[in-house]
């Protein structure tokens, strides 16, 4: 009497896909922070036109969408949004990394990376440095609005663009900010061409040169032009 037997499940097929979307969620993720700061950036830089330009800026981003959306919804939704996206990536990342460990039982004797690039081997530590300085970001421009100049808080005058300048003013909170946008401009360089891979949108020579390429202009505008308010408030040109 002849017999049938059910397919086995290839081992570790299960494991496989879900770091496959683990990935997939991280690239995802990673392409809508790109986007989040391309445009951040852009705001920024509006300080240069001077204080009525970046405080009309700022007060249209708390009136977009109205009346449809109550005053500041729009911010609101974007925080919510970024927040869960942040979740998202941050706790990806940490589930593959101890995968990555658990996979690699033997320690190399010698550890030689001829064909990778500094900013992959400074992803995760960089990734740890740019989840502080959010944080610090937040409650310094956004939510606790510290004025690290005189130590007041709230920003009582409701001057975004006073309380960006008071807080530049001061050394070493501009050193702390330009330190994060090299860990900013890492990140972006290796996480670009790392969506795209995920993505698989490198799968020729002349692709990953472009994804690579993409992510070195990337870095560079991003990190270059939220670098130009912080130095432009240090050399007197934003005043």
């Amino acid at each position: 009497m002849a017999t049938t037997t059910r397919p086995a499940l290839v081992k570790g097929s299960r494991s496989s896909r879900s770091t496959i979307t683990l990935k997939l969620l991280m690239a995802a993720s990673g392409l809508l922070f790109i986007g989040f700061v391309l445009g951040h950036m852009y705001g920024n830089l509006k300080a240069f036109a001077g204080e009525e330009t970046f405080n009309n800026y700022a007060e249209h981003l708390r009136e977009f969408g109205e009346p449809i959306l109550p005053h500041e919804g729009f911010l609101w939704i974007a925080r919510v949004g970024l927040l869960a996206a942040l979740v998202v990536h941050v706790t990806c990342a940490v589930i593959l990394a101890r995968r990555a460990g658990r996979a690699r039982t033997v320690k190399y004797v010698v550890k030689k990376n001829t064909h990778s690039s500094f900013s992959s081997h400074w992803m995760r530590w960089g990734g740890a440095t740019l989840l502080l300085f959010i944080v610090w970001h937040l409650l310094n421009f956004s939510f606790g609005k510290v004025n690290v100049s005189n130590g007041e808080t709230g920003d009582p005058d409701k001057n975004p663009y006073r309380l960006m300048v008071d807080n530049f003013d001061v050394w070493w909170l501009t050193a702390i900010y330009l330190v994060a946008m090299v860990a900013l401009a890492l990140h972006l360089h290796h996480g670009t061409f790392s969506s795209a891979q995920t993505l698989g949108l490198t799968g020729t020579a002349r692709a990953r040169r472009n994804a690579r390429a993409a992510g070195l202009v990337i870095a560079i505008v991003v990190a270059g032009g939220f670098s130009l308010v912080p130095i432009g408030v240090l050399a007197g040109i934003i005043d």
